[in-house]
């Protein structure tokens, strides 16, 4: 698959949730009715249909997993998205959790060239699927830039910054999987969708 390939199909997944999302407000302006009805149900009662976060949204209570890594730095990953363009998305936060300003390694962005050149990045991630025997690396764009989060600020005591990578899938019967990033412990994650 090509990368030009992938870079439309994430430009088209883009726009049609942004006009999903300008649908839906929209629809969630139009008014009729008058000032005097009153609501028939509550905003939290509407929540109790059983449906479940995005994957994309994730839980901000129970990350999947937690990656201590030098100066205080930690990874704390919050899903793992099977994406129907045959790549898992991984979105998490990467905090300072020291007492003091933090800059992020460049070690994270791995040691290819071609990463290197585009700036700090976690370009040096990668999945593991010990069954498969494979491991998948960051994918990158067709200049070379790493599909992640990159040019990271220094992190103040207690800041933290939102993170993403893209990886190609593994098969779908695949779904753990461990993620690795230079400097940090690895961590076992399992793939949603």
């Amino acid at each position: 698959m090509s990368m030009r390939f992938t870079t439309k199909a994430r430009r088209g997944m883009v726009a049609w949730t942004v006009a999903a999302g300008m649908a839906l407000g929209v629809a969630g302006c139009g008014g009729g009715g008058s000032d005097d009805e009153k609501p028939k149900a509550s905003a939290s009662a509407s929540q109790d249909d059983g449906s479940q976060p995005s994957a994309q949204e994730g839980d901000a209570g129970t990350p999947l997993a937690e990656l201590r890594g030098p100066d205080g730095l930690l990874l704390q990953i919050t899903s793992a998205a099977r994406d129907a363009g045959g790549f898992v998305t991984v979105n998490g936060t990467l905090k300072n959790d020291s007492g003091e300003t933090v800059n992020v390694p460049a070690q994270l962005s791995g040691n290819e060239t071609e990463i290197i050149r585009n700036g700090r990045s976690l370009g040096g991630a990668t999945l593991v699927d010990s069954k498969g025997k494979k491991r998948y690396y960051v994918l990158r764009d067709t200049d070379g830039r790493p599909l992640t989060t990159t040019n990271f600020p220094s992190l103040k005591s207690g800041e933290s910054v939102p993170v993403f990578m893209q990886f190609p899938a593994p098969p779908s019967g695949t779904s753990e999987v461990a993620f690795q990033l230079p400097m940090f412990a690895a961590a076992s994650i399992t793939i949603s969708g």
